[in-house]
């Protein structure tokens, strides 16, 4: 298998958008009125960061919608809530602030995607601004937008990711105490791994 390996070689492939399309054009340097709208409605967003050595991570953070806080046109502030103290994004943009946002609306098959440079803060203020049911957020992190701009329906439109009629019977794949247990070999059975699960989940979900 051949891989492509330069600039010229992947613009062979596909042709380089003029300066004047909307493809290019989009792109803003800061959060707008339709950015902060899509923010303050969207419960999901993606993150991508990577360590000083390029390993990679995408972690999903979701909460109730607009629990992501514009802070003001270029600062958006994205609280952390208990975990499983991995910390991957965390840990990575401690030594490599560059991350990237993608924010989804469900049922919106366009998205908002944004990147920029992340930091973490404890801040009392902020994380109890940020408080659900009484329990402030462990950590906040603060992301200063380098750009932001829509991106086009097609990957959803593609995959169908809402509409149910296309979704795979659930019954049909195994749940995450069947994958524990051919994975990780944990005690018990996949059954009780489930329920410990879903015990997590009730008590720490804030």
């Amino acid at each position: 298998m051949d891989f492509i390996g330069s600039h010229e070689e992947l613009r062979a492939v596909y042709k380089t958008p003029d300066a004047s399309d909307v493809a290019v054009r989009k792109e803003l340097g800061r959060l707008d009125g339709h950015c902060r709208s899509f923010i303050a409605r969207s419960p999901f967003v993606l993150i991508g960061s990577s360590d000083l050595e390029g390993n990679a991570d995408v972690t999903p953070k979701g909460d109730r919608p607009g629990f992501a806080e514009v802070l003001d046109d270029r600062t958006i502030a994205i609280p952390d809530r208990p975990g499983n103290n991995r910390l991957d994004t965390l840990e990575n943009v401690v030594l490599n602030p560059a991350v990237g946002l993608l924010f989804v609306i469900p049922g919106m098959n366009e998205t908002l995607r944004v990147s920029g440079d992340a930091r973490v803060t404890v801040d009392a203020e902020l994380r109890e601004r940020m408080a659900v049911e009484g329990k402030p957020a462990i950590s906040v992190l603060v992301v200063s937008v380098k750009t932001a701009y829509m991106h086009c329906a097609k990957a959803f439109m593609r995959s169908k990711l809402w509409k149910p009629e296309a979704w795979p019977d659930r019954a049909s794949l195994p749940t995450l105490g069947q994958i524990f247990r051919d994975q990780l070999a944990v005690d018990g059975t996949a059954e009780q791994t489930d329920r410990r699960l879903d015990q997590a989940y009730k008590e720490t979900l804030w």
